[in-house]
């Protein structure tokens, strides 16, 4: 947003405002700073902060046989729904762009039934289900296809809005040298759209990785339960917990930042936003490269008819 526009929407804070906004950030951080202290306080009364419930943390114990195996079963599970996530997003996206109507209709469905559960309660169902007809692991099973079907409902959205924020004149392009609604959609528009949309995959990664957590009601060993484990068995669960909420805290924001750059460098080398609402390439150049790429394709498919001139 220029400077211009935000001149626009918002009136510049005079004086008076200025000293305002001053004594409210002066009187919230003291707010901040006693509350903080108040809470140290009485983790201190209860022996929360005493050495012994700290150290055992830092030991090979802790984290060869509780927080790496953890860490690394959340990795894993949020690797397999983030790969499932990504396909299921970009059949049913490409689903709900159809111009047939019943793939339309059953895809939108789809997408909004699973968009609207709970992902607590698609874990809970699904490790029932796995559990009853006696399936390997039905806890990561559990967890796995319940974060493919929620955040593939995400990624199926964010295709669809990616191919709307592109400039109307790809499809008109394409159809006019003689590629179908479905090939331009396939080759050119699709496209185009997942690199606009690719910050705000990264950032849904950081979704999948917090809702990774929630397998812990269902007993998967993934970080969080390993942390409850140890702490239970050690006595320090707050201390435990701690431990694994800065784990969570790193992974997040590295996955956060890496968004933030990969948004800047698709900046770099787009005219248009790399937003959902924004998404699509409208450098003239790349655009004209795309179009051309799949008019290659498929003349050698003999899927275009005799050109004219």
């Amino acid at each position: 947003m220029s400077s211009q526009t935000r001149t626009v929407l918002f009136d510049a804070p005079g004086p008076v405002a200025r000293r305002r906004i001053r004594w409210g950030n002066l009187v919230a951080a003291i707010v901040v700073l006693a509350l903080a202290a108040v809470v140290l306080l009485r983790l201190q009364q209860q022996g929360q902060l005493e050495a012994e419930k700290w150290t055992s943390i830092f030991t090979a114990d802790a984290w060869t046989n509780f927080y790496l195996p953890g860490l690394l079963s959340t990795l894993r599970a949020a690797a397999v729904a983030v790969v499932g996530a990504v396909v299921f997003g970009l059949v049913f996206g490409m689903g709900r762009l159809s111009h047939m109507g019943a793939v339309r209709v059953v895809s939108t469905i789809v997408v909004e039934f699973f968009r609207a559960v709970p992902v607590l309660l698609m874990m809970i169902f699904f490790w029932l289900l796995f559990a009853q007809k006696d399936l390997p692991d039905p806890s990561f099973w559990a967890v796995v296809l319940s974060l493919i079907l929620y955040n593939g409902s995400v990624v199926a959205e964010l295709v669809r809005s990616g191919v709307h924020g592109l400039p109307s004149g790809q499809r008109e392009a394409a159809l006019a040298i003689g590629l179908t609604r479905d090939q331009s959609l396939r080759s050119i528009e699709v496209p185009q759209a997942l690199v606009a949309m690719l910050p705000a995959l990264v950032s849904q990664l950081v979704v999948v990785l917090k809702d990774s957590a929630l397998g812990a009601i269902i007993l998967y060993p993934e970080l969080l339960q390993q942390a409850r484990l140890f702490g239970s068995g050690n006595s320090n669960i707050l201390q435990s917990l701690t431990v694994a909420a800065v784990m969570f805290i790193l992974i997040n924001y590295s996955l956060t930042k890496a968004a933030e750059a990969l948004g800047g460098r698709l900046r770099g080398r787009t005219a248009g936003s790399t937003g959902v609402q924004g998404a699509g390439l409208e450098n003239g150049a790349g655009a004209g490269a795309t179009l051309q790429a799949g008019t290659d394709e498929h003349d050698q498919q003999g899927l275009l008819g005799p050109r004219q001139g």
